[in-house]
């Protein structure tokens, strides 16, 4: 069996999100969906996954309620389901920047996948901003991107005011994104410090894996489920970040078997051994450690690179 795994979010004003959270939790439970839903008097951002038809229900339960008729819902099929339990939360943002006054229907123009890759391919006059966290874009990049070193989405306003002289406000602005969800604030905040050319990819990173193959994308893309990462260009599945404990090339992301570590690091399934799952000797060397299976601890990451090894292959072999 096949499941679905959707990434969606839709801002618009819910007025009792306490409700609405409620209501929307006992719908996904009765359903049987496994993810993560923030609610907050914004709008709505879940990622959630179950089968194609419970999937299929959700989104006619979701864009049936008035104003959310048009949430887009980025999607994959996987073998397993990629969660533990269904959460669903109100928050105070549905994305989190800590910056008050930040209408996302005053931000940034949209760029489809076609057309942001136009851009890269014919011009080389803009300035082009990866918007997600550290660890997320050292596994992967649009080539040419400024990675900021943030640890979270609320340190960028930080981050823009430190670089705000760097970057010329004539400049023409592609900024990206997981999904989309940060452009739209982060592009908002953009244009009200000067910038006034501010584009940002529509769909994010997940959408432009679908619509234009990954083309112009290294390394792979940073997922917040049990997954953790998934490959973007299908023709290029060469790692760009390294080995925290080899030093080998690798982009497969885990969390310390020290209970009172559990820090997410970049390890290879030989530097996991070596280390018993483990970041440090001192980690390792712990009695609060989990047991390290390393039969399954790299198992979405044999799946995915199998999968497309053989259909590289597959598509080779039609060539001759």
């Amino acid at each position: 069996m096949k499941y679905e795994v959707i990434l969606y979010y839709y801002f618009h004003p819910i007025e009792v999100p306490d409700q609405f959270c409620r209501d929307h939790k006992e719908f996904m439970k009765e359903l049987g969906l496994k993810g993560r839903v923030y609610v907050s008097s914004e709008g709505i951002n879940g990622t959630l996954a179950g089968t194609v038809d419970q999937i299929s229900e959700y989104k006619r339960f979701l864009t049936g309620i008035e104003g959310f008729e048009k949430t887009e819902f980025k999607s994959d099929l996987e073998e397993e389901i990629p969660f533990a339990r269904l959460t669903c939360k109100v928050r105070k943002e549905i994305v989190a920047i800590h910056h008050a006054g930040l209408n996302p229907s005053e931000g940034g123009n949209y760029l489809a996948p076609n057309e942001w890759r136009q851009v890269l391919e014919n011009r080389d006059d803009f300035v082009m901003i990866d918007v997600r966290n550290n660890y997320e874009s050292r596994i992967g990049h649009f080539k040419g991107a400024i990675k900021p070193d943030v640890e979270n989405f609320y340190d960028f306003p930080k981050w823009l005011d430190d670089v705000e002289k760097e970057i010329p406000k004539e400049k023409k602005v592609l900024m990206y994104c997981t999904g989309g969800i940060r452009c739209e604030k982060f592009s908002v905040l953009m244009k009200k410090k000067g910038w006034e050319d501010v584009n940002q990819l529509h769909g994010g990173i997940l959408k432009y894996a679908k619509e234009e193959g990954g083309e112009h994308f290294e390394g792979k893309c940073f997922v917040f489920d049990d997954r953790l990462v998934v490959p973007v260009n299908k023709e290029n599945l060469a790692p760009v970040a390294r080995c925290e404990i080899t030093g080998k090339p690798a982009d497969s992301y885990i969390n310390c078997a020290n209970m009172e570590c559990n820090k997410l690091f970049i390890c290879s399934e030989e530097g996991a051994e070596l280390m018993d799952g483990c970041c440090s000797e001192e980690c390792k060397s712990n009695e609060y450690l989990r047991p390290f299976d390393p039969d399954n601890a790299f198992k979405p990451f044999r799946k995915w690179y199998n999968y497309f090894n053989d259909d590289f292959k597959e598509r080779e072999l039609q060539k001759e």
